[in-house]
């Protein structure tokens, strides 16, 4: 039985090390309310952006130039009725050169059609990947989720968040 896991892809003129290096800083493409370290394997973060969603990361994966998985180790949605519904994905970006050119393929397994969140998710997704992301590599510069209108990271609603369970 075939699954339909979300998967994109871009390809750029960047070396397989350039690609990796950006995909690890995350702050850079994806978000700036990122807390934990993102380039090293087994190191923790989580992802915060307003009280609407908060994920947990682990990175499980981690091989220079190659590939790194992040495992969804908890989740919460406000918009689902399912508020976990990431947990248990895993995050895996995936290098590979295509001639003279690097190939990043994201997949996103486990957020399949079937999701509450599949279309949300899909296009946001896609604009991280195609668009900040890909600046990142070819430009130096991404377009992350600024930080919040509070300056500190909101060590409240993680630990209401964080009880929940």
């Amino acid at each position: 039985m075939k699954t339909y896991n979300f998967t994109t892809a871009i390809l750029v003129d960047d070396t397989p090390e350039k690609v990796f290096n950006a995909v690890n800083n995350v702050r850079g493409w994806w978000s700036q309310e990122i807390k934990g370290d993102t380039n090293k394997l087994n190191a923790e973060f989580t992802y915060h952006y307003k009280d609407i969603h908060i994920s947990k990361m682990k990175i499980i994966e981690f091989v220079p130039g190659k590939r790194v998985v992040w495992l969804v180790i908890d989740n919460y949605f406000d918009f689902t009725k399912d508020k976990s519904e990431w947990k248990g994905n895993k995050m895996i970006f995936e290098i590979t050169k295509k001639g003279d050119k690097t190939q990043l393929q994201f997949t996103q397994d486990g957020l399949v059609p079937s999701y509450e969140c599949y279309d949300v998710c899909h296009d946001a997704w896609t604009n991280y990947i195609k668009k900040s992301l890909h600046s990142l590599i070819t430009t130096g510069k991404g377009q992350a989720n600024p930080r919040g209108e509070e300056s500190e990271f909101n060590e409240e609603l993680i630990r209401k968040w964080s009880l929940q369970e």
